[in-house]
């Protein structure tokens, strides 16, 4: 990949919480300081803890803390050009209390314009919002217009109901308005408002609890298909960031059959739901499926236009992370450049080659 341009949609920066609490207005700096987040994880424990365990310089700083060690220490270091930070907290994005989640939202966006996107031009952001009250998610997306650093608008895939009822449409509204995609990112499922981490219940143990995320993927992109957002929303892009690959392929034949039978129940649902994922779905590499035979990946990723809907992450500094010579010696050759740039260069319209 030493000749490749590299983009990377998925990085985790830690934002420095001292500023993150300069940047809230009262009564919510008050408390901040106090070190309430509002809405935390469910805490299960996971032995490889969530930073990968090299992340430490001998100075004492973490590579995940500053622009300045992102940079030279992840970017240089991997040939990355330009990647996605996906910070914020999103376990306080889904706090019962919409005011203060909101104002943690503004204060860590600010926190990522001047720490993060200020510093270093290869980084580009999410603009995290709180779901709970989407008209003052929709307030914080258009605060931002203005802002070239971020590209997408980010919410916790862990929700209080499905992503494509209308009452998130204000949201997408807002993300149309400004000309970004809407992203979901996964570990926030039983926080906050949200609902159980699975449709059974609550799993007992971090290895449960993470291997049975992916089922809130397959509820929002089926509610986001038949609810006819991207009817309404024709312009809209929705990216399901760190959900895996393998699981869209029986899903869209079954959405498909089931549409044939049950159409006069979504009767603006037009065409068949695959074509619509196709169009307006984008996923991203990280966690990839690692089968023992690699040919049976390869089987997968013919099954689904991969080649418009996959973009490469690392979700770089968390402990299952992938590096990007690891993701693209998995990919068959076909799919290798527009996986490692292409889409993401025309998604997010960063200034590197993206010809077919």
């Amino acid at each position: 990949m030493s000749d490749t341009p590299i983009i990377d949609t998925d990085i985790h920066a830690v934002l420095n919480w001292q500023h993150v609490v300069e940047c809230l207005p009262e009564p919510w700096r008050s408390r901040a300081a106090g070190g309430n987040r509002a809405s935390g994880p469910l805490g299960y424990w996971n032995p490889n803890g969530v930073m990968r365990g090299d992340t430490k310089l001998e100075d004492g700083r973490r590579i995940e803390s500053s622009a300045e060690t992102l940079g030279e220490h992840f970017f240089d270091v991997y040939g990355i050009s330009y990647g996605i930070l996906n910070s914020g907290n999103l376990h306080a994005a889904l706090s019962p209390e919409p005011d203060y989640a909101a104002a943690l939202m503004t204060a860590s966006n600010a926190t990522i314009v001047e720490d993060w996107l200020k510093q270093d031009d290869r980084i580009r952001a999410s603009i995290v919002v709180s779901p709970t009250d989407p008209q003052l998610a929709a307030e914080e997306i258009r605060r931002w217009k203005d802002e070239p650093g971020f590209v997408q608008v980010m919410m916790p895939s862990g929700a209080r109901i499905p992503y494509g009822q209308r009452f998130y449409h204000p949201i997408y509204e807002a993300a149309r308005e400004i000309g970004c995609p809407v992203a979901i990112h996964p570990g926030t499922e039983g926080s906050g408002i949200s609902g159980p981490p699975t449709a059974s219940g609550y799993p007992s143990s971090y290895f449960e609890w993470h291997t049975s995320l992916v089922g809130s993927y397959l509820a929002h992109l089926v509610s986001l298909i038949t609810e006819g957002v991207f009817i309404k929303y024709p312009e809209l892009t929705f990216v399901m960031v760190e959900g895996g690959v393998s699981w869209v392929p029986p899903l869209l034949w079954r959405f498909d059959k089931n549409w044939k039978a049950l159409r006069q129940t979504t009767p603006w649902l037009e065409v068949p739901p695959s074509e619509l994922v196709a169009k307006h779905i984008k996923l991203t590499t990280q966690p990839i499926e690692e089968p023992d035979d690699i040919s049976h990946l390869h089987q997968m990723l013919d099954m689904f236009p991969a080649e418009q809907m996959l973009m490469f992450s690392t979700d770089y500094p968390h402990w299952d992370g992938d590096v990007p010579d690891f993701t693209a010696r998995l990919l068959p050759d076909r799919l290798r450049n527009r996986v490692m740039y292409k889409t993401a260069a025309e998604l997010y319209g960063i200034p590197v080659g993206v010809a077919a």
